[in-house]
């Protein structure tokens, strides 16, 4: 009900519809948390008024409040737990049940249950609000129970207790039969927060006695941490004053009836209905298959392992605060090669130490140590890493890192006019496995179109089973000449450019049906093939991935291991399928 309220007042503040948002959906929880965060509407989170406030907030009148109660318990059917305390009720093993609900799930439940046995064993509670309080002193003044006491009125009541003035006091008539059932037996709470004070008031009264909950007092909540403040002291008190205290945890209501259940005795046909309502298990027995899986691969994941990557980079602090846009154009003006992540007044950089000090002068840039990277907690450790890993890989290697904010990639380098003959006879020897793998050019023009492309892969930095990996996937990139985009360009990457997997407002894709063709007929042994020549390309060469080159002593550099292979997966069974050649 809380979170209903809370959406309905968000939804008028900022004049959306209930409709358009979902209740459900951590996204939309968030957003609301933070707007009552920001605002004095309601109590804090958590706070013992917060649903009191909340409903008076959005029906102040309290016909309106009886009218949502009513309407919402129109929709509710008694779940287990209420069919397991109907089956006590009626077995005659419950006396006396207090409930701070509106519904009749409790009284309907036990009359279905009372249905089960003859009539001469049927045992019907009689069920008192706060207006029919008479009704509850008459069963406590001559013990005739069972007794269903609605604390804070029932859903038909003209008066119920939602409101924090309603729930200052308790109807004085149902606080003494509360309080004298506290002195005579014992007590069983569950799912109550102690939000009320009146209530939590009656329960002091009742340790007021010379014998309070003679039968000891147990209060059930998921989790004993989670316990309200005013419950802790309550039930700290009773501990002092000698009453057997226990607090029990438990996940929800179903699960303790299901544990009750086992333990009790009730008559066949009350325990033949109970267990006729069960959930459906959840889990179920499965025949685990004993066929030994087949021994090599069935599956070759494009992605290498990172043997070992970066722990520390440069901390280098600003007098000034910049974005790391503006960081990047100053280090791009003076041709300083370095890879940073802006932190406020401060920034992570791999690079050489003085050449960025000269870059960032500007700024007043000073060396300031080194900063520990975590990117599983820090995303601009992780952005940083990214950018380093990417710039690692394509770094003497005939590669072209594009860095955009929908994903890195790198793609084959188209050669130029003037290029040195030696380095482009190089650079086709290092590509010559790749090329056999793609049986097509690496680089051309898109046939009919004439726009240049270029064989490459996207690149992903991603954690998995505790392990960091370079994950990689083919793709064919064209460049498209879009002279209105919007997408800002970057150091290594043109304005105009086609961007990974872009959706074009005008037109389509003009080359979407050539690269569609270019990847039809490239079956399972071509991807094998391919997926092994990017790796070989990736990983080659002795030296570990550095994404500057530095000298020793000049500055931190990011140094990737990789290693040369990429994942497999095995199968955990066989199947026939895996027969299939491709």
């Amino acid at each position: 009900m809380i979170r209903d309220f809370k959406a309905q007042i968000f939804c008028r503040a900022t004049n959306l519809s209930k409709r358009e948002i979902d209740t459900a959906d951590p996204v939309w929880i968030e957003r609301i948390d933070a707007y009552f965060r920001q605002s004095a509407i309601l109590p804090p989170d958590g706070d013992p008024t917060e649903y009191a406030a909340a409903f008076e907030a959005v029906y102040p009148q309290p016909r309106h409040r009886r009218q949502y109660i009513e309407d919402a318990i129109a929709k509710g059917t008694p779940c287990f737990g209420h069919k397991v305390l109907a089956g006590l009720i009626a077995a005659g093993m419950v006396d006396c049940v207090f409930t701070t609900n509106f519904d009749p799930l409790v009284e309907d439940a036990t009359v279905t249950a009372n249905a089960r046995l003859l009539v001469t064993d049927q045992v019907r509670p009689t069920v008192a609000a706060i207006d029919s309080a008479d009704r509850a002193m008459r069963c406590l003044n001559e013990s005739d129970w069972p007794l269903v006491a609605k604390l804070h009125g029932d859903y038909q009541s003209i008066a119920i207790k939602n409101t924090g003035s309603e729930l200052e006091a308790q109807d004085e008539r149902m606080r003494h039969v509360l309080v004298e059932a506290g002195k005579r037996y014992g007590m069983l709470l569950v799912g109550y927060s102690g939000r009320d004070a009146s209530i939590m008031e009656a329960l002091h009264a009742v340790l007021d006695g010379p014998s309070p909950f003679p039968n000891g007092l147990y209060w059930l909540s998921t989790s004993a941490t989670r316990l309200l403040p005013a419950v802790t002291a309550f039930l700290t008190r009773a501990q002092g004053l000698g009453v057997d205290v226990a607090v029990v945890e438990c996940a929800t209501f179903d699960e303790l009836a299901a544990d009750i259940i086992k333990t009790s005795d009730l008559p066949t046909p009350l325990y033949d209905w109970v267990m006729g309502g069960r959930p459906t298990p959840r889990l179920v027995p499965v025949q685990i298959p004993t066929i030994e899986a087949r021994m090599f691969p069935v599956l070759r994941y494009s992605a290498l392992l990172i043997e070992q990557m970066p722990s520390t980079a440069r901390r280098i602090t600003l007098t000034s605060t910049a974005s790391s846009p503006e960081v990047r154009s100053l280090l791009k003006e003076k041709k300083c090669r370095a890879t940073i992540a802006a932190i406020g007044r401060e920034l992570a950089v791999f690079g050489n130490d003085q050449e960025v000090l000269a870059a960032l002068s500007p700024l007043g840039a000073s060396l300031a140590g080194e900063i520990a990277l975590d990117p599983a907690k820090d995303s601009w450790a992780l952005g940083l890493l990214y950018d380093a890993l990417v710039r690692a890989l394509a770094r003497r290697r005939p590669l072209i890192p594009r860095l955009k904010r929908s994903g890195h990639s790198l793609d084959i380098a188209t050669p130029r006019d003037g290029d040195d003959p030696d380095r482009i006879w190089r650079n086709e020897q290092v590509l010559k496995k790749l090329r056999e793998a793609y049986g097509s050019p690496l680089t051309g023009k898109v046939p009919k179109l004439g726009f240049p492309f270029q064989e490459g892969i996207t690149v992903k930095l991603e954690q998995a089973d505790n392990r960091w990996w370079c994950g990689f996937e083919p793709y064919t990139f064209v460049e498209i000449p879009r002279p209105d985009a919007t997408d800002a360009a970057t150091p290594d990457q043109p304005a105009n450019a086609d961007t990974i997997g872009a959706r074009f407002e005008r037109g389509g894709d003009p080359a979407g049906d050539w690269r569609r063709e270019h990847w039809a007929q490239r079956y399972n042994k071509n991807w094998a093939a391919i997926i092994d020549a990017w790796s070989q390309l990736l990983t080659g060469g002795r030296e570990p991935a550095r994404a500057v080159g530095l000298e020793d002593g000049t500055g931190i550099d990011a140094v990737f291991e990789l290693s040369r292979y990429t994942g497999w997966s095995r199968a955990g069974h066989h199947h026939a399928y895996f027969n299939r050649s491709r």
